[in-house]
């Protein structure tokens, strides 16, 4: 295509939008399933018990009740601490919530009847709450398979240490209980000689909440088992492969065996990895039938895998000319009782920021309680260690009279110099970033506020992913052009794909289908997760684009009687280049080909990227508190974000919106809270303070383009990163509003109206 008419950086809708405007999309739940079951949790009622005995009777009385299942009556053969392998209790309750017994039934309601009616006897056992006790030598174990670990065990794996002097071994030498479940460390120079050498050293102890990932369709799953034994499952995942393997494994079969079909997300944000696949797989196959469950809101509140909270003691150390010397950090991750996601050695790598370091010292640990299990959010540890880091800059700069946005960019790291973990830094676009953040005009607006106003900002990076992919790219008789992949679009990706394929072909994006195939027959993809979607398999999809262009030109050459290398693609028809008048439809071409038995019109590849390609971001934030209430009012954000490329402005803006609205979530209301018992405290979104629309004040967005040397057209992943710096400028601008810094998530009004009070939070 010409410059002008190139669909790279054109606004264009989603193509998901109308069948989901229109109420048309067919979603987990609503697909047909011929003799389908109907399948209801029922959860454990304390946080951690030995299980004695469950009571069926009263449940499988009930019409409809079909069957009530217990971890014994499910074919699962896995042996693993893992999630995949306990989709309900067995021995042990480790959490309040955890699923411990499955009633199937006819109808929806009659399932949710019967499981009101099975009784659990449960002994009660330690609840561990608090992972800072949950690491001290003695304390109870949050679960019978594991026993305190001698100083040093499996610590292999997590390590990380760059050129350090003695006591480099400490973390390793710590003796903690069999409740820590991974330590990381990383360290460079004499800390301690660098922070004494400072011109000014602040520090804080920073704590963030559970947080739920807030899609609006809850957890759905079902799954069959077909005549020759194979097993289907349909549902709502970011990771079709992923699901296979978790079921293949849990059920002890090859992976030809399984068959994943993804329905379309209603939501996820991280949220939906596998999780009760092998559930409703073992209880198809234990039954005979095909079963489904959909969980109701209040058990995806308490028994799914929100994010993570954490803990973060950090100090940081400048000369009096701003540049960086130290940074020493201690960080404690809670994983909840099952540790699969835990991202406490990303966190020790985040908490760095995208800033250089002469000295640092960073510890990290993940500790196992008592509560849900683990998972991913948007930009996993990001947005805790942001507002850990972000906001000790800010003390940093006012403490030496430096502008908050200089003293980041005389620090800002150098293209090839290391990371935290020893990796080369690539070219990341931090300084355009803080450029695009000096012209911002809400930062300019700081001055001249009311009283009671404040604007902050921070920024953030994400590092990105290096995933392989592959795609298949197909021509058709009429002209239009089939991307086969096996991607689960859950953010509009398929408009960035759509314009990949164009830019290539020469049509327009309109002409582009995609089609998402099951992982019996899906091109090998990642999970849509992590910001590798565009990156990763937008690549594999371009070179399939260019695979089939080639398939084209050999063709168009035969009919044309023309070396391929003169020939060019526009408008939807291909043609030597200098004579349009020539011109051949895409259409006629391919049907004139096939007609004449000659080979499909189609390209294939396969893609690997071995570098990665991070994304940083900035948030400038407006707010208003009320000194009576302690409620902060969100006024205007404005979110910059380096993207590589803009392939869809539309998406572009639209991934900066939601991490606006998430940002507030995160930073002013959201927290899963539990009591002394491990009872969990938000059972529903009365409780459960998500966002509206009303809380996000004015948002606008600005994209900078650093290209990425290997994403297509220049385009990098950047789901994770607009999220990253939200908290962090919240909270710095309710210091500038109030000059009372929070260092816990989220700053609810009883929170903000203590510290204005001068009270101790907790």
């Amino acid at each position: 295509m010409t410059a002008t008419s190139s669909p790279i950086g054109r606004s264009r809708p989603r193509p998901d939008a109308p069948p989901k405007t229109r109420g048309a999309l067919r979603y987990g739940a609503d697909r047909r399933v011929a003799r389908l079951l109907h399948a209801r949790p029922v959860l454990a009622t304390r946080a951690h018990a030995r299980v004695l005995g469950v009571d069926t009777a009263a449940a499988l009385a009930l019409p409809g009740v079909v069957a009530v299942l217990t971890a014994a009556d499910l074919p699962i053969t896995a042996r693993t601490p893992a999630r995949l392998a306990h989709p309900l209790a067995g021995e042990e309750v480790l959490f309040a919530g955890q699923p411990v017994a499955l009633v199937v039934a006819m109808t929806p309601e009659a399932a949710a009847d019967g499981a009101e009616l099975v009784r659990v006897r449960l002994e009660p056992m330690p609840v561990v709450l608090d992972p800072e006790a949950a690491m001290r030598p003695g304390s109870p174990p949050t679960r019978g398979d594991i026993e305190d670990a001698p100083a040093g065990a499996a610590m292999d794996a997590q390590t990380h240490a760059a050129v350090g002097g003695a006591g480099d071994a400490s973390i390793e030498a710590e003796e903690l209980s069999g409740n820590v479940s991974g330590r990381t460390r990383y360290r460079e120079g004499d800390i301690g000689a660098a922070l004494a050498s400072a011109a000014a050293v602040v520090e804080g102890t920073f704590e963030t909440s559970w947080v739920h990932q807030g899609y609006l369709e809850p957890q759905v799953a079902t799954a069959w088992q077909e005549a020759d034994g194979r097993i289907v499952v349909e549902t709502a995942t970011q990771g079709t492969f992923a699901a296979r393997s978790d079921v293949a494994k849990a059920l002890g079969l090859p992976h030809h065996r399984v068959r994943v079909v993804a329905t379309p997300l209603g939501g996820a944000f991280g949220g939906k990895w596998p999780l009760y696949e092998t559930l409703v797989a073992g209880a198809a196959v234990a039954l005979g039938r095909p079963v489904r469950l959909v969980l109701e809101r209040s058990e995806d509140l308490v028994a799914t895998q929100p994010a993570q909270p954490f803990r973060i003691e950090a100090r940081v150390g400048a000369a009096a000319d701003g540049r960086l010397l130290g940074l020493e950090a201690r960080i404690v991750a809670d994983t909840g009782a099952f540790d699969d996601s835990s991202a406490e050695s990303l966190a020790a790598v985040l908490i760095a920021g995208p800033y250089r370091w002469p000295a640092f010292d960073i510890s990290a640990h993940g500790v196992r309680t008592n509560r849900f299990g683990d998972g991913p959010y948007r930009g996993p540890s990001g947005p805790p260690t942001a507002f850990a880091l972000e906001s000790l800059l800010d003390e940093l700069a006012s403490k030496l009279g430096i502008d908050p946005i200089e003293l980041r960019r005389r620090n800002v790291v150098d293209e090839g110099g290391p990371m935290i973990d020893g990796e080369a830094w690539p070219r990341i676009g931090l300084s355009e970033v803080l450029d695009a953040l000096e012209a911002s005009p809400l930062w300019h607006e700081r001055g001249d506020l009311p009283p009671d106003e404040g604007i902050g900002l921070a920024v953030g990076y994400w590092p990105g992913a290096n995933s392989a992919a592959a795609a298949a790219c197909k021509v058709s008789p009429d002209g239009s052009i089939q991307i086969v992949t096996g991607t689960v679009d859950m953010s509009g990706v398929e408009g960035g794909f759509q314009a990949i394929v164009a830019e290539v072909l020469g049509v327009e994006p309109s002409t582009v289908g995609m089609e998402v195939v099951d992982t019996a027959g899906a091109p090998a993809t990642p999970g849509s997760g992590g910001s590798t979607i565009t990156y990763s398999v937008g690549r594999a999809i371009r070179l399939a684009a260019e695979d089939a262009r080639n398939a084209i030109f050999e063709a168009a050459a035969l009919q044309l009687e023309i070396a391929p290398d003169d020939l060019e693609l526009a408008e939807g028809t291909v043609r030597p280049k200098g004579t349009p008048e020539r011109a051949i439809p895409l259409a006629r071409l391919v049907r004139r080909h096939a007609g004449e038995g000659r080979a499909p019109i189609e390209g294939h590849a396969r893609s690997e990227i071995l570098s990665l390609s991070p994304s940083v971001a900035a948030h400038v934030a407006h707010v208003r508190v009320d000194r009576e209430t302690g409620r902060v009012e969100v006024l205007r954000q404005h979110l910059i974000q380096d993207v590589g490329r803009v392939l869809n402005p539309a998406l572009v803006a639209g991934q900066q919106h939601g991490a606006a609205a998430q940002v507030v979530g995160w930073a002013l209301r959201e927290r899963l809270g539990h009591d002394a018992n491990g009872q969990p405290q938000a059972t529903t979104f009365l409780e459960y303070a998500l966002p509206r629309a009303e809380d996000v004040g004015q948002i606008s967005t600005t994209p900078v383009e650093v290209p990425s040397p290997d994403g297509p057209f220049g385009a990098k992943g950047i789901g994770e990163a607009p999220v990253i710096p939200g908290p962090a400028a919240i909270a710095n601008a309710i210091a500038a509003a109030t000059g009372v810094r929070i260092r816990r998530l989220p700053m609810d009004p009883v929170s903000v109206w203590r510290a204005l009070a001068g009270e101790r939070v907790e």
